[in-house]
């Protein structure tokens, strides 16, 4: 029954992986299509969502069949329990990213300005690789990593604050609509919302390891 059980739990940390790759891949994607107005590639990561949500389903149900069928104990239903968590967190960020992207159809004028592409671009590649080491952290049953990639949510903030003070600013003084300056205001609190919601995985990882969620004993 262990090595079926094995077998069951390395099946379900390879899908974690793969929909992270999803997650990190349709996040830098839509960040990307910010500056190119790719809107076929937009479309793309939009449609792209479904499947995301896809394997979503297939995680849940792997978990419910190891929770119901293997009835693991101690450590072993932590895991299970924490991925089951972690994956609604991860389908949000789909969700996020495809916002994101569908901006990018409704985006008339001149496309953002080489500072804001920037600065959001950099928003997007800390939140998405936040995601990819926060579900390898789970993997690799690391909660060093994992207490790390909680403390990169704050860089995130930070730089969404910093954001968000330029776009306001700029629209206080801006009347050309054609500036985009609210659409990027969406943009930023979009990745700033993918930052949360990595946070959130990788305090479920360290409640995997250590049976403490943000710094409470569970159970």
């Amino acid at each position: 029954m262990r090595t079926v059980f094995d077998s069951q739990l390395a099946l379900l940390e390879a899908q974690m992986l793969v929909m992270a790759s999803s997650m990190e891949e349709a996040v830098v994607g839509a960040v990307e299509v910010l500056e190119s107005r790719d809107k076929e590639r937009a479309r793309a990561i939009m449609e792209g969502d479904d499947d995301i949500d896809h394997q979503e389903r297939e995680i849940e149900a792997l978990c419910l069949k190891l929770l119901l069928t293997q009835q693991p104990v101690a450590g072993d239903l932590r895991r299970v329990s924490a991925a089951l968590k972690m994956v609604g967190d991860m389908e949000r960020i789909a969700d996020q990213a495809a916002d994101i992207a569908e901006i990018v159809l409704t985006l008339e004028g001149e496309a953002f300005d080489s500072k804001l592409n920037k600065h959001l671009a950099k928003m997007g590649r800390q939140a998405a690789g936040m995601v990819h080491d926060a579900a390898e952290a789970f993997v690799k049953r690391d909660g060093e990593r994992a207490s790390q990639v909680v403390g990169e949510d704050a860089s995130v903030n930070e730089m969404f604050e910093r954001v968000k003070r330029d776009i306001i600013k700029g629209i206080q003084a801006e009347s050309d609509p054609a500036a985009n300056l609210v659409e990027a205001l969406m943009v930023a609190k979009y990745l700033e919302r993918v930052g949360d919601h990595a946070q959130n995985i990788a305090e479920w990882v360290e409640y995997s390891i250590t049976g403490r969620y943000k710094g409470e004993l569970l159970g």
